[in-house]
């Protein structure tokens, strides 16, 4: 996997940014890390730059001015990733809620059995949510369902973080006129690359909420997502 960079993007991750480089650089297949951050208060980018020391040429970092959202993180991440010529790329939290166990299972669903996105799912054989209250694990699961009734997606978990692209996937989409920057973000990069007709595979995995850090989910967030799926599939239907 030395073709592979998981990209994770942080913002006041102190206390599992090392941890979770360590369980992702602890795995069989070898790939390398980038880290996006936003310019952590808690000095999540030291604490990253030391680690460089322990891992040369495998650990990389890109600090950016502010905290500016999840998406634009990735799409930054992305254009580096794209530039660097990585056949696989990966999106993954730092909280541990996606396993690096499961990182194989995503590259194998790649470059074995042929997709061109793979999605390390929660919903496909039911639910895998650890962690979670009742009422997060409902909104979460029916807002996926939401999404997919929506959009025309046979996706069972349209709202996943937990991704691996072929670089020809993130080289046919315009990264520059994706609209969102919140979790909704990670629905517009399915339903783009789902519109060009790329192979897409869902791999079941068990998510499990962080113990440690704080989430960064808002309401705000949540209705970017609720309102903005109905805005991005009229706007398809009408560049039909």
């Amino acid at each position: 996997m030395k073709d592979s960079v998981v990209i994770i993007p942080t913002y006041n991750e102190i206390e599992n940014i090392e941890a979770i480089i360590k369980a992702v650089f602890s795995q069989s297949k070898l790939t390398h890390i980038l880290i996006v951050d936003d310019n952590s208060p808690d000095l999540t980018a030291s604490k990253v730059k030391e680690l460089q020391n322990v891992f040369p040429n495998r650990l990389f970092l890109e600090i950016r001015k502010e905290k500016s959202g999840l998406g634009t993180a990735y799409i930054h991440g992305f254009k580096w990733a794209i530039a660097k010529k990585y056949d696989f790329i990966f999106e993954m939290d730092a909280d541990f809620s996606h396993n690096p166990t499961d990182l194989i299972k995503l590259y194998n669903a790649c470059a074995i059995e042929g997709a061109e996105l793979s999605i390390g799912s929660r919903y496909k054989t039911g639910v895998n949510v650890v962690n979670w209250p009742m009422n997060r694990v409902l909104m979460s699961y029916f807002a996926s369902k939401y999404v997919s009734i929506i959009t025309g997606m046979k996706i069972h978990d349209t709202t996943a973080g937990f991704v691996c692209y072929k670089r020809e996937v993130l080289e046919n989409i315009d990264l520059n006129a994706i609209k969102f920057i919140g979790y909704a973000f990670q629905i517009e990069m399915k339903f783009k690359a789902y519109l060009k007709q790329f192979k897409i595979i869902e791999v079941p995995v068990i998510f499990t909420d962080r113990t440690k850090g704080v989430s960064k989910l808002s309401s705000g967030i949540i209705s970017e997502a609720i309102f903005g799926v109905i805005t991005m599939k009229l706007k398809s239907l009408f560049k039909k």
